[in-house]
């Protein structure tokens, strides 16, 4: 008797055990587990220890709420310019609401995966082919909008959808590759030209800035020889002023001076000429001497006393034949006051 009273309470234990056995889950991090009572859904378990009713409750689904990938498979492509491509890509998603999730649609990741084929063939294949090459960021964009909509009702989130390869055929690689390379080569040579245009540009921007530097040289350098023409033109007109008074008030030593200075002149020029070799210049003896006695006149009234011993020293040496005579032969006399000395080898202002 006692042997069949341990024997039953055994039993007992063993079943009280399995029973509280079976009312504990542990749900691992990143899963949640969905609670169903006599088949109908109750609640959510959530990672760590759960507990449940046994024998009335059970575990209905196992659901991976981390974020998971789902791989498209390469599918051709009809754009709206009659060109087919083929397509592949990647999907992103999150179960959000595992309830949902796990009874609003039958196999999520098979539904995920036809709504995500049946949305790239329509979006893609709306677009011409040079736009479905050269924005696949809108299209990914685009894609994401459409399916995370769809998908809303299911309890997931889809995160991002990326098209990883768009292949068009050989023979349209091909032409597009000669278009690309004719492209380039019209670049090439407008690109030349516009190099050639700016060096030529350049280079008469260049000559015209010389040029103008040129004439704006020549307008300097003509400036200032006219400024000094005219600057000898006043010297003179102020020395002819100063002749002209002098003259008007009676005293004629400075036209003397002006009419000497000037025949000096000549004469230094004409020996001073490059093609002059002999210079012959007949000098009358009574001409020379009255230009010299003119002189020192001008030389007198200037040191304000008579210097006729100087003139008579000039005199005499002058050249040319004069008769021994015995006698010195007196200077010729100076021209009175207000008479311009003769030039030597000319006539006499008396016309002698």
């Amino acid at each position: 008797m006692i042997e069949g009273v341990s024997v039953f309470v055994l039993v007992v234990v063993a079943f009280v055990v399995v029973t509280a056995l079976m009312g504990v889950r542990q749900v691992p991090q990143g899963y949640n587990y969905t609670v169903e009572r006599f088949g109908k859904y109750y609640k959510t378990l959530t990672p760590g220890l759960g507990l449940i009713f046994p024998y009335i409750d059970s575990v209905g689904h196992k659901l991976n709420v981390m974020e998971q990938v789902i791989d498209v498979p390469r599918q051709e492509i009809i754009t709206r310019d009659n060109a087919t491509v083929a397509v592949d890509g990647v999907a992103f998603y999150q179960v959000l609401d595992a309830r949902r999730a796990s009874y609003e649609v039958s196999n999520l990741q098979v539904a995920l995966l036809n709504l995500v084929m049946t949305n790239v063939r329509t979006v893609m294949g709306s677009m011409d082919l040079d736009q479905l090459l050269s924005h696949r960021d809108e299209i990914n964009a685009r894609l994401l909008t459409v399916i995370d909509a769809a998908s809303e009702p299911w309890g997931i989130k889809v995160t991002r959808i990326e098209i990883k390869d768009i292949e068009p055929p050989k023979d349209l690689v091909d032409a597009m590759a000669r278009q690309m390379k004719a492209e380039r080569e019209k670049r090439a040579v407008i690109l030349e030209a516009e190099g050639m245009r700016q060096s030529d540009i350049t280079r008469a921007e260049g000559k015209k800035a010389a040029v103008v530097l040129e004439a704006e040289g020549r307008r300097d350098a003509a400036f200032r020889a006219a400024e000094a023409v005219e600057r000898t033109a006043q010297a003179e007109a102020t020395a002819t002023r100063l002749i002209s008074e002098a003259t008007s008030n009676g005293d004629v030593v400075a036209v003397n001076f002006l009419i000497a200075e000037k025949y000096i002149n000549a004469l230094h020029a004409l020996a001073q000429s490059p093609n002059q070799k002999t210079v012959i210049v007949p000098i009358e003896l009574a001409s020379l001497a009255g230009v010299l006695g003119g002189l020192g006149q001008i030389a007198a009234s200037a040191l304000g006393e008579p210097a006729p011993g100087a003139v008579r020293a000039l005199a005499t040496r002058s050249p040319g034949p004069v008769p021994n005579t015995g006698t010195p032969s007196p200077p010729a006399p100076s021209p009175p006051p207000g008479q311009i000395p003769p030039f030597p080898g000319g006539p006499s202002p008396t016309g002698g």
